[in-house]
């Protein structure tokens, strides 16, 4: 009864009896003294369900468990607590305080989790940078949301001195580099920081700070998007669709900075799980990770399982993923056949979620989805309610394509800069269009403002680039709408070939497959498709002329 008394505490809502059998299916109710129980569920009530809560907790509960491993070696859940307890009152002598924000653009390895937990701890926000921003994005993202401190790998600096930074403080700093301040800047590192204040536990804010991750900005300036603390329904929705376990060690080759990656991150709260991180991701150095680390799981978006499956034959034969039990993918579509290759070479391990970083959790796909319908976005997981509506806002029946709806508790309260996603009776519109089949699942035919009209009748762009990229030549594929003479609009293709293709070629492979109108009216080769670090294709900087 007791742990069932802590994972209330967790939810801060009823324990139904759904939530109760995932959750004893995943191991988190487990046996504990009642004394750590009782520690346990008042620092919850205290910090609340966010880094700052769920590390401590996690510190309490299982101290001398592995927490995280990166290239700088291992660190508990007790050494977590005490150095983000050191950097969270160094933090404080900059000036950050409650309801203010610290910016982190980090690559993943521990300055990132503990920058984040530190800051958790003085009940201030945390704005997640993309790695690869550009200058002009950072400049107006930092001068829409000011934040009071931000935290950077070294690599960083030249690009941050574009902005109006008050306070830098280095994360990550090369070897060379002086381990307690930057000489060309003067900045100090987290290490000096750390080193330099009491590990002893802190008082808890009067409020619980928010993650603040930003949208993609493929269209423009990227959005901040904030999200509150989503308790224990987050956990149990994605635990209902992916057999996540406690204690497992888990790979996050997907940015800790994106929905994705921090939701793996958030997990290993509640799970007990140890965190695996490098800095940069390499296909085979991947693989090799996961071998070595003994990872049950592994974390990625849908370019990095392209980029593992382009590796020759030979080299995929040598590693053995059969310990891994789940492979968690999502940020996007995955391309053509991607997932029956995967699971072809390394087993029954794939799971696909659609989302967005406003919505969070939309559909699951599980490996048997993917082998009935390999381009399936999956089922609604617990608690999460899908709809297909037209344009007038009524509900579509299955087979139709309209505008996809989300509604659960992960909504996102509003971007920071001001406006928000459409929201109709509750559900919140992901940007996309799509349709359920007759066996329940999601397909999502692209973004809706993607739809083309070519001959008066309606072109998504994924349908063509899905068709493409069953070509065996063809690794990556794009396409976008452009004006023609006899059609109105018709497709470009942007793609990338292993060998010398001719476009005749791969037109016909469409005109087979798909309407006479859904042909390209050109094709493009090119050596890659300009991606952001999150993996999803940059249309704006393709050619359209």
């Amino acid at each position: 009864m007791l742990q069932v008394v802590l994972q209330k505490a967790l939810a801060g809502a009823s324990a139904t009896g759904t939530t109760l059998k995932v959750l004893g299916e995943a191991g988190v109710i487990r046996p504990h003294g009642p004394v750590a129980l009782a520690r346990a569920a008042k620092v919850l009530k205290d910090w609340g369900t966010g880094p700052a809560g769920g590390f401590t907790a996690a510190a309490l509960l299982d101290p001398r468990r592995t927490a995280l491993v990166d290239e700088l070696g291992s660190l508990t859940f007790a050494e977590l607590q005490r150095r983000s307890n050191a950097l969270a009152r160094a933090l404080a002598e900059l000036g950050v305080a409650e309801g203010d924000s610290v910016a982190v653009m980090c690559r993943n390895h521990r300055g990132f989790v503990e920058a984040t937990i530190a800051t958790a701890k003085l009940g201030a926000d945390v704005l997640y940078l993309n790695t690869a921003f550009a200058g002009p994005q950072l400049v107006e993202v930092l001068e829409r949301d000011r934040p009071t401190v931000v935290v950077h790998d070294e690599e960083f600096t030249r690009l941050l001195a574009k902005a109006h930074v008050g306070t830098s403080v280095l994360a990550w700093t090369d070897p060379a580099t002086d381990p307690a301040t930057d000489p060309g800047t003067g900045d100090p590192t987290l290490e000096s920081l750390i080193a330099g204040r009491s590990t002893d536990d802190l008082e808890p804010p009067g409020r619980h700070g928010r993650i603040v991750i930003l949208t993609s900005g493929t269209t423009g300036t990227p959005k901040g998007a904030p999200r509150s603390e989503a308790g224990i329904d987050a956990a149990v929705s994605l635990l209902s669709r992916m057999p996540l376990r406690y204690g497992w060690r888990t790979h996050i080759a997907a940015p800790l900075f994106h929905t994705w990656g921090f939701a793996h991150l958030a997990l290993a709260m509640l799970l007990g799980s140890t965190i695996v991180l490098r800095r940069r991701f390499e296909p085979e150095a991947c693989l090799r990770v996961t071998q070595e680390e003994r990872c049950d799981s592994l974390v990625v978006i849908p370019v990095m399982l392209q980029r593992m499956m382009a590796l020759p034959e030979e080299t995929l034969a040598a590693y053995d993923l059969s310990r891994v039990k789940v492979v968690a993918s999502s940020g996007s579509a995955l391309p053509g056949d991607l997932a029956t290759d995967w699971m072809d070479h390394f087993g029954e391990n794939l799971y696909n979620i659609y989302g967005s970083t406003e919505v969070a959790y939309a559909s699951v796909a599980t490996p048997v989805d993917l082998r009935e319908a390999p381009s399936a976005a999956g089922k609604p997981p617990y608690a999460t309610i899908v709809k297909i509506l037209d344009p007038d806002g009524r509900e579509l029946p299955p087979g139709e394509t309209g505008r996809i709806f989300v509604g659960n508790g992960l909504l996102f309260e509003g971007y920071t800069g001001g406006g928000h996603k459409e929201v109709v009776d509750g559900l919140m519109s992901t940007g996309d269009v799509g349709r359920f089949d007759e066996d329940g699942r999601l397909h999502v035919e692209g973004r809706d403002d993607e739809m083309i009209v070519s001959g008066g009748e309606n072109v998504f762009p994924k349908e063509v680039e899905d068709c493409l990229m069953r070509h065996d030549a063809v690794v990556e594929v794009a396409a976008i709408g452009v004006d023609d003479p006899d059609f109105g609009k018709r497709l470009r293709a942007f793609v990338v070939v292993s060998r010398e293709v001719p476009e005749k070629e791969l037109k016909e492979l469409v005109k087979e497959n798909l309407a006479r109108f859904k042909v390209p009216r050109d094709i493009v080769f090119l050596d890659e498709l300009p991606r952001n670090a999150t993996g999803k294709v940059l249309k704006r900087d393709l050619d359209t002329e």
